[in-house]
């Protein structure tokens, strides 16, 4: 081995030094999170105040974790919760068993649970894991409730749908930027999403579309905008 080897396995290193810092002082700087970011899930109502989930299961059945536990019941005649004939009585989320995979959101038939921005949350013991439909439906504003033990930053109860509007009917291009989705509680209907092509409307959410948002990210020398 010569004397300059053991510099040689530091080449990366030392070009690093000289290249720009991403680093952020977490937990005091955070990086922003992506529109379909799979975070803490939440329960949602319709703008009248009901709730979107009808009990069918559907969610536990195809959860891989096998973490959803759900119990639908008969709507009370005179007091009914869900608009259809059945709502969900027990809704329990087992977050010690969560992958945060999304296929609860994709099977809804309803658009009633999908998932916020949320991902910083710790327990202290198994109870506080196990969320139930009390901590997991929305509040009467619309927003998720906020739990003691819960990170809440600005921004993370925001666009938490954004994973189920970005799911087109059957993956075709033609529903690009088109309304494919019932009205929330406290935000009504929410825009699409503006996807690869310029054909979707420009108040769409986020401001720029996926690609123009990546090239944001690559550098010059690789085809993107950052120098």
């Amino acid at each position: 081995m010569g004397v300059l080897d053991p510099l040689k396995g530091f080449k990366v290193t030392f070009k690093q030094i000289f290249e720009p810092r991403v680093t952020n002082s977490y937990p005091d700087q955070k990086r922003p999170k992506p529109a379909r970011f799979h975070g803490r899930h939440v329960l949602n109502r319709y703008e009248d105040g009901m709730e979107k989930c009808i009990g069918c299961e559907l969610c536990a059945g195809v959860c891989p974790a096998d973490c959803i536990y759900v119990r639908g019941a008969d709507n009370p005649p005179d007091s009914p919760v869900s608009p259809g004939e059945r709502y969900g009585f027990v809704y329990e989320i087992n977050y010690l068993r969560c992958i945060h995979c999304d296929m609860c959101v994709e099977a809804c038939p309803t658009e009633a649970i999908t998932e916020s921005k949320l991902f910083e949350f710790s327990f202290t013991s198994r109870e506080d894991a196990i969320y139930t439909k009390a901590e997991l439906v929305v509040d009467d504003d619309g927003q998720p409730r906020h739990l003691p033990w819960e990170d809440w930053r600005e921004g993370d109860e925001k666009l938490t749908s954004a994973w189920m509007r970005a799911t087109s009917p059957s993956g075709s291009a033609d529903a690009e930027g088109k309304v494919h989705w019932s009205a929330e509680l406290g935000h009504g209907t929410r825009k699409p999403e503006r996807g690869q092509s310029d054909l979707a409307p420009q108040d769409a959410t986020p401001e720029m579309s996926l690609r123009e948002r990546a090239a944001a990210k690559i550098p010059v020398r690789f085809g993107g905008r950052v120098r």
